[in-house]
């Protein structure tokens, strides 16, 4: 196998089960295991590049854009401390880690579809431990609100997060105030 081989199958089985046009909860549940198996095989297509750390946040590194808009892989690097704002997704995802641990903690709405940008009670949901070799997934409609990081004591983790649409915006949540708001999300792209 040549470097990048995995990857391309990875992307093409993606692509394969994506022209089925199933509904978000079967997408995620057939390409889960072949997340599973290309996490498994990361170190024969991830470039230095696609490692790449900020001592201020998470970095997010672009491996594949599709150019129709509805596929995107990212590597993100966590360094001890780092964490995401709680924010939503606005589609499926698939994530897999790598390296170390991701702590994953969820929110839900009080009340139900969130459909306005202010008045949004949310609370509290459980907590995951993602070790390297885990796979989890989510779907949009009630949306996936979370935030998700490695904690201070924790060794750097490295994660792939596949989504279901260019992820370039999300929602952030004031969860206090009850408010979100739509941001860009920036990411580092590889040449």
């Amino acid at each position: 196998m040549t470097d990048g081989d995995s990857l391309t199958t990875f992307i093409a089985r993606c692509r394969e089960i994506l022209d089925t046009k199933t509904e978000p909860a079967e997408i995620v549940r057939r390409i889960a295991p072949a997340m599973l198996a290309v996490a498994a095989g990361h170190k024969e297509f991830l470039r230095p590049e696609h490692r790449r750390c900020d001592p201020t946040h998470y970095a997010r590194n672009c491996i594949y854009l599709s150019n129709d808009g509805s596929l995107s892989l990212f590597a993100l690097v966590w360094l001890p401390g780092q964490w995401t704002p709680v924010h939503d997704h606005g589609s499926w995802g698939v994530v897999g880690v790598l390296e170390g641990i991701l702590e994953e903690r969820n929110y839900m709405s009080v009340d139900g579809e969130i459909k306005r940008d202010n008045g949004i009670r949310l609370r509290r949901g459980g907590m995951t431990l993602l070790p390297a070799g885990a796979v989890t997934t989510f779907v949009p409609n009630p949306d996936h609100i979370h935030v998700t990081g490695v904690a201070a004591e924790r060794a750097p983790t490295l994660s792939l997060h596949l989504y279901g649409r260019n992820m370039n915006s999300f929602h952030i949540y004031d969860v206090e105030n009850g408010t979100r708001r739509l941001i860009d999300v920036p990411h580092h792209q590889a040449h």
